[in-house]
């Protein structure tokens, strides 16, 4: 039984690295469509919010055969600090916006990768008891 929490474990994990991560790309995809929009100020996921959602989650079911609710689309966001405005006042910055997407994107594709693996070794194992 301890193989299955661990399995559901692993893939919960990596549901979550590809959710966070598609996030990310929204907001610097978001800060970008608004490079040109005068007093914008650019924004960042706000991953330490929808950690301790996470951890402190309140939910509690009262039956272990009960569905848990719906997650959240993903962390919320909020304005990004420290970045120098230009004089129209908006403060994005197209390198880092690109670089953003640029990490995300390879979190994604990192976390997808293992996600296949993980389902080409279930495959293997049904497709073998046969």
């Amino acid at each position: 039984m301890s193989e299955i929490t661990s399995d559901s474990a692993v893939l919960a994990a990596l549901r979550q690295q590809m959710t966070l991560a598609a996030a990310r790309q929204a907001v610097a995809s978001s800060n970008l469509a608004n490079l040109n929009t005068p007093g914008y100020k650019a924004r960042e996921a706000d991953f330490g919010s929808a950690l301790e959602e996470k951890l402190g989650d309140s939910l509690h079911l009262t039956n272990a055969r009960h569905l848990p609710g719906v997650e959240p689309a993903g962390p919320a966001t909020h304005e990004a600090e420290g970045l120098a405005a230009r004089r129209d006042g908006n403060n994005v910055q197209i390198d880092r916006e690109l670089l953003s997407m640029t990490q995300a994107a390879g979190e994604f594709a990192r976390a997808q990768t293992a996600l296949a693996a993980k389902f080409r070794l279930v495959r293997y194992a049904i497709n073998e008891s046969r």
